[in-house]
């Protein structure tokens, strides 16, 4: 029988394993969002559709967030993991080709593709949580998506070099840090095929099967209930961080800020989406998740107050604003994570929350397209703050379904 020492060790080693994967994963991400929409504007012409990079990432996610699900549930997290992040490397290639080509069929598709590491990204935290111990899945989790920070803060600070390094090879500068990005996911796919052994949720399933424990017969009802409302405190959050975030360097760019200027708001936005994970995870293992969920709606709103209310020139507002943006979201999904992951079976976990990373998203998907359609009909401002007035809205869902869910 597996001991309870082999079961710490190898969640020691589990968790030492992510933290380098998502190290070179956060790299990838945080240099591709910086300058996907100013990509899509430079080839499209319209700003309308500069939220369509966004969308099209999401899109991919939902896809591949389903696919990554299944394969993980039927084969292990490490095979499922690994191809989703495979599927990214080509997708950042395809974007460099379709920038020198000027094509806007392979572009579609590629931002599609690159989306996919974005879901596997996400879907490495449930990874971190499976052999962890009862009481101790927030800082499991937690633990997993803070390492993302190293490297989704200097992917967008890479902006400038990398665009550099593009420029002498010939390609236009914008798809310089999807360069970078194929080799970052690429590398985060080679580590975890070689050094994630044993596989975490196989082996969760070994000693639950063993013990003739687990969460097997766990009350369906309360199974559903969870992963309804863990399903809508992450997409709400998403829907609402995409939208801000997305329009955030077009916002900047119209008004004579450079590249640099918006690669270092998306880097403190991004440290604040990830570096607060283990403030998050020790808030939900003490309090629950429900607090720490209701808390993400009112720091989103802050968040969109504070960017409708910074003038255009003063970047420093704008950080503050998607410093907040981060943390609201950091909240909304930590808490969301610990719901699904203490109500749904082992048995089905990971296709479940592929499925739920489905609905997360798809709403994302939502927020990056109508993004650019209301900053170009209206304002950034008013972006901002219906935003985050929609993310207010996690008050009353969560307080009603609190009863429901345990």
């Amino acid at each position: 029988m597996t001991s309870a020492v082999d079961v710490g060790v190898a969640q020691r080693r589990t968790l030492a394993v992510l933290v380098v994967s998502q190290v070179f994963s956060g790299l990838g991400l945080g240099a591709g969002i910086t300058v996907g929409a100013l990509l899509a504007q430079d080839l499209l012409g319209s700003t309308g559709l500069s939220g369509l990079p966004s969308a099209l990432f999401t899109a991919g996610a939902a896809v591949a967030a389903a696919g990554v699900g299944r394969l993980s549930n039927a084969r292990g997290r490490r095979p499922g993991l690994a191809a989703g992040y495979a599927t990214g490397t080509l997708g950042s290639a395809g974007v460099v080709v379709a920038a020198v080509t000027g094509s806007v069929a392979l572009l579609v598709v590629s931002l599609m593709a690159y989306g996919a590491a974005t879901a596997t990204n996400l879907q490495a935290r449930y990874a971190g949580a499976d052999l962890a111990e009862p009481g101790h899945g927030g800082r499991a989790v937690s633990r997993v998506l803070v390492t993302m920070t190293l490297g989704g803060v200097l992917g967008p600070t890479l902006a400038e070099p990398t665009g550099d390094v593009a420029a002498a090879l010939d390609i236009p500068r914008l798809a310089g840090p999807f360069l970078l990005s194929g080799v970052a996911y690429a590398t985060a796919a080679l580590v975890l095929v070689v050094f994630l052994r044993p596989d975490p949720l196989l082996l969760a399933r070994e000693v639950a099967a063993r013990a003739d424990t687990g969460t097997a017969g766990a009350d369906p009802g309360g199974h559903r209930a969870g992963m309804v409302l863990g399903a809508v405190v992450m997409g709400l959050t998403q829907v609402v961080m995409v939208a801000i975030m997305t329009m955030t360097p077009i916002h900047l760019h119209d008004h004579g800020h450079g590249t640099a200027a918006s690669g270092l708001v998306i880097a403190i936005h991004i440290a604040a989406m990830y570096l607060p994970s283990p403030l998050s995870g020790r808030l939900v293992d003490r309090y629950g998740p429900h607090p720490v969920a209701v808390s993400a709606g009112l720091v989103l709103l802050l968040a969109g107050v504070v960017a409708a209310a910074a003038p255009p020139s003063s970047v420093w507002l704008v950080t503050v604003a998607l410093g907040l943006l981060g943390l609201g979201y950091n909240l909304g999904l930590v808490s969301g994570t610990a719901i699904i992951t203490s109500t749904v079976p082992l048995a089905v976990r990971a296709r479940a929350q592929g499925s739920v990373d489905v609905t997360i998203a798809v709403s994302g998907a939502a927020g990056g397209l109508s993004s650019g359609f209301v900053v170009a009909g209206s304002s950034f401002a008013a972006l901002a703050l219906g935003s985050g007035v929609l993310a207010l809205a996690l008050v009353p869902i969560v307080l009603a379904s609190r009863r429901r869910v345990g």
